[in-house]
């Protein structure tokens, strides 16, 4: 597994970051078996943040139960030995003043504008376009908005460049940010930053060096890359995207489909190592579902992947 990353920094740091707008499901736990997994056979250390960017929707009850659904299955996270951990919980709703700086740093580059547009504009705008996601089409980047009017909000103007990255589970990668996503939304016309823009802030103040995530966020990726390039530090970030919970009909499963919340069933007694189990199952880790451990995965990430190889798509 360590050939797997490289020849990189001696300390290798990953994440966990969950958006406390709920309560962890199957798929949180499918998620937490890679980034433990594959940080643990890397001996990389892992860090659990709180993204909570999302004022409106995150709860500290719904944080509390992460905290306590992670122990109960055997996550253990290194919060504690970071240098820039005050104590051992991260959430981005205390870091407004890195955010604030890094904006800053953007503005001086002259490439920040202002954008009162609202989703329905630009959905109307681009009812004709067959894409997979919303693409912004500059409509506000020569209108002159102020940037401290009310009511709107920040974008970064994307050049239009292909982004290429190796992703250390699925291989080359080629992106075209300007096409996908159209110039970047740093902060909404509420006064929120967004989740590409804080994630990468995050990402670099804390020294994360591999992201493990599912690739339902692959898409974001070179945009996140450029971002972060933008800001002085994507060389040293690699991506491993791992397999997502899917359907019978091959697609993504949604919440209300990944069976009742983690907490639910740790309150009820029910056993956690039948629970990782099911997890790894599902995302075909095992070919049968059985009890399972969290010392287990590093010897369960690294055999999977020499088993499979990367270029088949395997881990």
């Amino acid at each position: 597994m360590n050939a797997l990353i490289g020849n990189g920094p001696k300390t290798i740091i990953t994440r966990f970051a969950p958006s406390p707008t709920g309560y962890l499901h199957l798929g949180h736990v499918a998620s937490a078996i890679f980034v433990w997994g594959v940080a643990r056979a890397a001996s990389a250390r892992v860090l659990l943040r709180m993204e909570d960017h999302d004022l409106g929707r995150c709860r500290r009850d719904y944080e509390e139960a992460i905290f306590a659904d992670l122990a109960w299955l055997g996550f253990a996270h290194d919060n504690t030995d970071f240098r820039f951990a005050v104590n051992s919980t991260y959430r981005q709703s205390d870091a407004g003043a890195h955010f604030e700086s890094a904006l800053s740093e953007l503005i001086a580059s002259g490439q920040v504008y202002a954008c009162n547009c609202s989703r329905q504009e630009i959905l109307l705008r681009n009812r004709s376009a067959n894409a997979e996601e919303l693409r912004y089409d500059g409509y506000c980047r020569t209108r002159g908005i102020p940037l401290d009017a009310p009511d709107v909000g920040l974008r970064l103007q994307i050049p239009t460049t292909e982004l290429r990255f190796d992703d250390l589970r699925l291989g080359m990668q080629t992106q075209t940010p300007a096409l996908q996503c159209g110039d970047l939304l740093l902060k909404d016309r509420h006064g929120q930053y967004t989740y590409n823009f804080a994630v990468v802030v995050d990402d670099l103040r804390q020294g994360i060096n591999l992201v493990i995530r599912g690739e339902d966020v692959l898409h974001a990726t070179g945009r996140q890359l450029w971002l972060a390039d933008k800001l002085g530090g994507s060389d040293a970030i690699s991506y491993f995207h791992h397999p997502l919970i899917m359907g019978s009909n091959g697609q993504k499963l949604s919440k209300r489909l990944l069976a009742s919340a983690i907490a639910s069933r740790r309150l009820a007694g029910e056993d956690p190592r039948v629970l990782l189990g099911e997890a790894a199952q599902a995302v075909g880790l095992l070919a049968a579902a059985r009890p399972l451990t969290v010392l287990e995965l590093p010897q369960l990430l690294s055999t999977h992947f020499l088993k499979r190889g990367r270029s088949n798509g395997g881990i």
